[in-house]
């Protein structure tokens, strides 16, 4: 066992057995300090602290840990009496910056920052605080745990107090001691610091997976479509049809169709069990309704198939499928959307062919009263959720699958994910509920999805990440995309659209490493459309849209997808510049939101102005804040690219140039590794910046940069193989995709070829500029050679 760093219970907080191993500290003044410098003060008697015995990495450590090998602690507390609910008080942080991730919705987490522990909000899951100016003191990271039965989160306490708020979620689950609630880290690489925490995290609980140990499923690879905003609960199979043939007929086939919430049998308790939601099809309305079957609704079980020659299914979902997939040979994927309990209102209880379940009123905990109003909230606790015991919920799942699998559905959208800790009083609280339930989910997402065959949604809370991730690897990092502000704010048509971007942009430094992130579905024709879809371009996640049928811009969807039905999508996830975590991109007036991201041989930097909206403290809603939406100006080059990070990083140890293709000006920047250029938008408009660096071709004067296919919004995506042939003096591209490509040369070639043939090209403003077809080829790659 290692050593205290404090005794609980004590008249003060004092170190213990002389442990001086970790490079923070709980001293003898009662202060939490890192190389002597305090960042929480006035720490109280009954927190205790205890060294941890992973490394910066979480590898387990020799026993004691050597001082440069442990930076972490736990951090737990004593109280005499015991209870289910505790909030206690941690210690003071005054004057120093911070970032932090909170549940503003029961659903969904954003971006908050702040310098006093009076600024936190309530269930903040992960908190940052900055390193100092003379970067004596280190970033320093808070990470609130599971512990046995309980769940940790932070709040703010009285006087600059940060409170750490213990709950099991049941008043029969109690407890008076703890000593690993909270996990402090301490780092000098801010995006490093994140992930070598969540790896302790991993090693200490045991209870999931890191995104790095699983593999995404396919869809992330293929642009898709969502029929949610196109029918909402009206969708129907030839509706579906209709959809897929517009996308296709305009040169956009999606290789992923997601059919959203509407397909499944449904209705109110006070209707017959025969009625299947037939009338409930207005917005909310659906909310109270519960599951009274695994398969389909009447719509698709009426499906006729017009193939009644051909093998399989003539008719019902089965048939629907096989159609939809023979029909339009580019759809390799079908997902479906359904709730973590069935349905929004769970399961009817006592129909035949479903299991036990029993409704139960949901109560909302002390830190979920202080989220927004949430009109899928209100309904579920008004109406209660029909819940599937814990030990018959595989049934629940093996049910609704199986059916699923054997209809040909590859893999599911699972929804409304966190309401188990609201429904957890008889259940054994929300831990144990939770992982029963993950369990389930996860054992039938291995036998019918090849285990990872799912999209997490309406799931940003720690339960999840800790307890919900073995297996699942995807999941949205982003409140829904909203098309109009559904409290009827005209100017949140715009607002709302910033706020989406802050969303996901910084959930995923937290996220992104249980699960793959998805910045979700957007319209190509709403008024931000290329907002958005400069956006998911770069966030490395899947692109869909949920266009209505037939209303599309294809022009900007072909600057998102490929013939095929591919993406260019980042080796990465796209994650905030450093000089953006701080900072409020929402409504500061000043900031502009910077998110960076890796291609293979080329980095992009992304600049977005969101300002105009966002949380309000005193209202406890987001709102709109039209007096900060104005032009903002920034800088940008190299230095905000994390070229260490990312799944395959990039070396660019000794380059001395770098070219930055700016996608809407067209043009080209060589600049130094710390040079930023300029950058000024006007709101809700954005910059796409390729950073590539500068290479010299030996024995030559020439320097030479990829830049990649400037139609396309990740611009250098397209790159898929870099060959330099110093030899010979070429240079040879594998590019994926079609358009015009450029190249920065500081001297014109001699030739170019495309698939071994001479072809026409332009050299204007150091730039070669070259014409590639779409290749008839399964890769959709082309090579591009450069002779000098």
């Amino acid at each position: 066992m290692a050593p205290n760093l404090s005794k609980g219970g004590s008249n003060a907080a004092v170190l213990v057995d002389g442990f001086t191993t970790s490079i923070i500290n709980l001293d003898d003044e009662s202060n939490f300090t890192v190389n002597d410098h305090v960042f929480l003060s006035e720490v109280p008697p009954n927190i205790t602290a205890t060294p941890s015995p992973y490394g910066p990495t979480g590898e387990k450590l020799a026993l004691p840990p050597s001082p440069a090998s442990s930076p972490g602690c736990f951090v737990g507390f004593d109280t005499e009496v015991p209870s289910s609910h505790h909030v206690v008080p941690i210690g003071k942080l005054k004057n120093i910056k911070f970032m932090s991730i909170f549940r503003f919705k029961v659903w969904w987490t954003t971006h908050w920052i702040g310098s006093n522990g009076s600024d936190l909000e309530r269930e903040t899951q992960i908190v940052m605080l900055d390193k100092s100016n003379d970067s004596q003191r280190p970033y320093i990271v808070l990470l609130p745990l599971i512990e046995g039965p309980f769940r940790a989160s932070l709040q703010p306490g009285t006087d600059d107090f940060i409170d750490i708020c213990v709950e099991s979620g049941s008043t029969k689950v109690n407890g008076f001691s703890f000593r690993a609630s909270l996990y402090i880290q301490a780092g000098n690489d801010p995006f490093t610091l994140v992930k070598d925490a969540i790896k302790v995290a991993r090693r200490h609980l045991g209870t999931f997976k890191l995104l790095e140990e699983k593999t995404p499923p396919g869809i992330v690879d293929k642009f898709g479509w969502c029929t949610w905003d196109a029918f909402y609960l009206t969708v129907h199979p030839h509706g579906v049809m209709a959809g897929v043939k517009g996308l296709v007929d305009g040169g956009c086939p999606p290789g992923l169709v997601l059919i959203d919430d509407g397909w499944q049998s449904i209705c109110h308790d006070e209707d017959p069990v025969t009625s299947e939601g037939m009338n409930r099809t207005s917005a909310g309305e659906q909310m109270p309704c519960r599951l009274i079957q695994f398969q389909e609704n009447y719509k698709f079980r009426e499906y006729e198939s017009p193939n009644k020659t051909g093998p399989g299914p003539k008719s019902g979902m089965g048939a629907f499928v096989r159609d939809l997939k023979e029909n339009f040979k580019n759809v390799d994927y079908v997902y479906v959307w359904h709730a973590l309990c069935g349905y929004w209102g769970g399961l009817r209880p006592n129909v035949k062919g479903l299991p036990e379940a029993k409704v139960i009123a949901p109560k909302l905990t002390p830190g979920l009263e202080t989220t927004m109003e949430d009109l899928a909230v209100d309904k579920i606790v008004n109406n209660g959720v029909g819940l599937v015991p814990p030990e018959l919920v595989d049934q629940m799942y093996e049910g609704l699958h199986s059916h699923l699998e054997s209809v040909g559905i590859d893999g599911v959208k699972v929804d409304v994910i966190h309401l188990l800790e609201m429904v957890c009083e008889d259940y054994g609280g929300r831990v144990e509920l939770a992982k029963a339930y993950y369990k389930a989910l996860s054992s039938s997402v291995k036998n019918h999805f090849k285990g990872n065959g799912v999209i997490a949604s309406m799931e940003h809370c720690n339960d999840f990440m800790f307890l919900g991730t073995d297996a699942i690897s995807l999941g949205r990092v982003g409140d829904d995309f909203w098309c109009t502000d559904p409290s009827g704010d005209p100017n949140g048509t715009f607002w709302l659209q910033g706020c989406h971007m802050v969303h996901c942009a910084y959930n995923s430094l937290w996220m992104g490493n249980f699960i793959h992130p998805d910045w979700d579905m957007f319209q190509s024709t709403h008024p931000c459309a290329e907002f958005h879809a400069a956006s998911r371009a770069i966030s490395g996640g899947p692109i869909y849209v949920s266009d209505t049928v037939g209303k599309h811009n294809f022009q900007l969807l072909k600057s998102l997808v490929l013939p095929d039905g591919s993406i260019l999508r980042c080796d990465y996830y796209a994650l905030p510049t450093r000089d953006c975590l701080f900072e409020d991109p929402l409504h500061d007036g000043d900031t502009m939101l910077k998110i960076w991201n890796l291609n293979k041989f080329t980095g992009v930097v992304g600049a977005f102005n969101c300002q105009g909206g966002g949380w309000s403290r005193e209202e406890r809603r987001n709102k709109c804040a039209a007096e900060h939406s104005h032009r903002v100006s920034s800088a940008a080059g190299p230095a905000d690219i994390e070229w260490k990070h990312g799944t395959h990083p990039i070396s660019v140890e000794g380059v001395g140039k770098f070219a930055m293709y700016f996608f809407r000006e067209k043009k080209v920047v060589i600049c130094n590794p710390s040079d930023a250029i300029a950058v000024s938008l006007e709101p809700f408009n954005f910059e796409l910046i390729t950073v590539s660096p500068v290479k010299f071709l030996a024995g030559s004067s020439v320097q030479f940069a990829p830049i990649g296919l400037v139609n396309m919004l990740n611009t250098g995506g397209a790159i898929q193989s870099l060959v330099y042939d110093d030899g010979a003096g070429t240079v040879g591209i594998g590019v994926k995709g079609t358009g015009e490509m450029r190249v920065f040369a500081s001297e014109k070639p001699v030739t170019c070829q495309v698939n071994g043939k001479s072809v026409n090209f332009v050299y204007e403003d150091d730039m070669v500029i070259t014409q590639v077809p779409w290749p008839n080829t399964s890769s959709g790659i082309s090579v591009v050679d450069y002779l000098f």
